[in-house]
């Protein structure tokens, strides 16, 4: 895998953005290790992990998020990250799975407010206007059923949706 990293983006008043240290991460499914004693830092900013099918990208991705479990020392800003993903959601980290991983059954709205759970209902509701506004396609498709989306559509939701969390590192 490779790592490529830009400079910070701007950010509004009062957002503190996420610094990542990966240390001695190893990963994997059951007894086959995927990820062994990976070392990398990712500072505020946009990084690119890039590498051909089969690199350990998703794995590292999963490790990250506690989908998968995970050894070696993971830090947010000096810390350590939790394992457990609602804690993970809690100290601000978000993941846009590959996957989309959407209800279909349920409307793009619906689908938006599962990204705020975590979210005290009136600053949910302010959220979910915010990721409304900067998708104006979503706020015309709001009660459309997710499902009957396209996948760039549904692609759009899925990333909407991790914004409703007000991430502070977005995977």
């Amino acid at each position: 895998m490779m790592y490529w990293s830009a400079h910070p983006f701007e950010h509004g008043a009062g957002t503190r953005r996420a610094h990542l240290e990966v240390r001695g991460l190893s990963a994997g499914y059951g007894a086959f290790l995927v990820l062994r004693e990976l070392e990398f830092e990712i500072r505020p900013g946009l990084t690119v992990i890039l590498g051909p099918n089969g690199a350990g990208k998703t794995t590292l991705l999963r490790a990250l998020n506690g989908l998968i479990p995970r050894q070696g020392d993971v830090l947010l800003d000096g810390g350590d990250l939790p394992e457990r993903t609602d804690e993970i959601v809690r100290a601000g980290v978000a993941l846009v799975a590959e996957g989309r991983q959407l209800f279909p059954q349920m409307s793009v709205t619906e689908n938006l407010e599962l990204g705020g759970w975590l979210v005290p209902k009136s600053e949910r509701a302010r959220r979910l206007e915010q990721v409304l506004a900067d998708f104006p396609k979503l706020r015309e498709r709001a009660r459309q059923l997710a499902g009957t989306m396209s996948g760039g559509e549904q692609q759009m939701v899925a990333g909407a949706r991790a914004g409703v969390s007000a991430p502070r590192l977005l995977v």
